[in-house]
């Protein structure tokens, strides 16, 4: 079939989202020619609702990179998440900074250190349960992710914390107030390569599509960018093809695109 072998992988909201009528037919085209198509999300397992059999057809990669799950099976195929070596860096911020809220994910829960409005907002609004604890220890590890959540100024304080006395933590700032932790060396970028080998496809055949700085690492890593014509700066730096706006079905000239390419090989 015409899609035999491959992969592609886009983000969500900005790009995927509104998965409208002509997205989904496009989709459907792309996974009954014998393509794998799935979502890439900084959401956690219990944070993402939005996976579709009509539309997914292969593990969705959530946590930014931290986990691949196969919601078909019912079953993780990649967890690429902070263990012990995450405990020490907590415990100073938690005391050096002890106004932010520090949430961590395992698979199938959440605990808090400080419990603030912010994130009370952040777990009941992605409707994810959580636990407070005193000490990050007392979270199950491993963790899909941990964000820290707190003033602008101050989140930057702690990114400067983390930098100059934990180089055994990675870390992604976001939108929204949050410094997002990550296990060292995951992105979204090592997870759709990893995600490829788990289903035998090869990178040469693995494609992105992304719209912000977070997706910026899947971009380079990925055969081929897709950037969405409403894509920021750092994800438009990466674009192989820069394609319709998300509001305008940028996945479904996706699959266009690539069904010229591969008609032609």
């Amino acid at each position: 079939m015409l899609f035999d072998g491959v992969l592609i992988a886009s983000d969500f909201d900005g790009t995927l989202s509104p998965v409208t009528d002509e997205v989904k037919k496009a989709l459907a085209f792309f996974i009954a020619n014998g393509g794998k198509f799935t979502v890439s999300t900084g959401r956690s397992y219990l944070g993402f609702h939005a996976y579709s059999p009509e539309y997914v057809n292969a593990p969705v990669l959530l946590a930014n990179g931290g986990m691949a799950y196969d919601y078909e099976a019912q079953k993780i195929a990649v967890f690429d998440g902070i263990g012990d070596e995450g405990i020490e860096p907590l415990r100073a911020v938690a005391r050096e900074f002890p106004s932010v809220a520090i949430e961590m994910y395992p698979f199938e829960s959440g605990y808090v250190i400080n419990v603030t409005e912010r994130a009370y907002r952040h777990f009941t609004g992605q409707s994810v349960p959580f636990k407070e604890v005193n000490d990050p220890a007392d979270a199950p590890r491993p963790w899909a992710k941990v964000m820290i959540g707190g003033e602008k100024e101050e989140i930057a304080r702690v990114q400067t914390f983390l930098a100059e006395n934990y180089p055994e933590i990675a870390f992604l700032p976001t939108d929204g107030g949050y410094l997002e932790v990550l296990k060292v060396g995951v992105d979204k970028g090592t997870a759709l390569l990893k995600l490829a080998d788990y289903l035998g496809i090869s990178h040469e055949h693995t494609y992105a599509v992304g719209d912000g700085y977070n997706d910026v690492e899947m971009l380079r890593a990925a055969h081929k960018a897709f950037v969405p014509a409403n894509g920021d700066e750092f994800a438009m730096a990466c674009a192989d093809y820069v394609v319709r706006s998300n509001e305008e079905g940028a996945v479904a000239n996706v699959v266009e695109i690539l069904t010229e390419l591969y008609k032609n090989q």
